[in-house]
């Protein structure tokens, strides 16, 4: 389960999110929502550790009980998904998986999962493949196993739907949430859109300017 306790974000002054409380179990997805601006992407850096320190930030954030907040981002095992696939460009579809997966896993077992990664993707003839030679979708959906490989304990959601058209949205989102439910860890979207959020099936958070 991953937690935030009364959460507020400020910058410059500016009270940006006050006094957020939320609580996500194992293989669901809690969606927020809000305007631009609103502090959604920082709520996720704050998570993962990589929050900037120009903004000011109070209350806590646990995972399965632990302390998260104070931990640093090395100590995290979080994987995040952003609006762009971030595949390596230069590397192969299957070393872009094999680059994700814990090297204390022994060498034939790592190249079994990433292989068994691409029958997933039902892409096994693409391994030699560059992310440039892959669809979109394709993009989305290896980006997001390789995001899992690596074995997070919790898993964010940066708007990782908003630059695929509306066909490929609905696919991917079904995918994204499939593959969280057999992972069973806790995820975290933030989005614009409403579709987005009522596709994790999930609770949905909408976030509203301070006043």
């Amino acid at each position: 389960m991953l937690s935030v306790n009364a959460f507020t974000l400020s910058s410059k002054n500016k009270i940006l999110i006050k006094d957020l409380s939320f609580k996500i179990d194992n293989g669901q997805v809690l969606s927020i929502m809000g305007p631009s601006g609103i502090g959604k992407s920082s709520l996720l850096h704050f998570l993962s550790g990589s929050l900037s320190p120009n903004l000011l930030t109070s209350g806590e954030a646990f995972l399965n009980n632990e302390t998260l907040h104070t931990k640093s981002i090395q100590e995290r095992k979080v994987g995040l998904l952003q609006q762009m696939p971030l595949l390596f460009p230069h590397m192969s579809i299957i070393e872009n998986l094999l680059f994700a997966i814990p090297t204390d896993i022994n060498k034939l077992e790592r190249i079994a999962m990433a292989e068994s990664a691409l029958k997933k993707l039902d892409i096994p003839d693409k391994a030699s493949a560059l992310p440039k030679e892959l669809s979109g979708g394709q993009q989305a959906r290896v980006a997001l196993l390789r995001t899992l490989l690596a074995r997070p304990d919790y898993l964010l959601l940066d708007e990782p739907f908003s630059k695929l058209d509306p066909a490929l949205r609905r696919d991917v989102r079904a995918f994204v949430l499939n593959e969280i439910r057999q992972a069973n860890i806790p995820a975290l979207l933030v989005t614009h859109d409403s579709e987005d959020a009522k596709a994790m099936e999930g609770k949905c958070l909408e976030l509203g300017i301070v006043k």
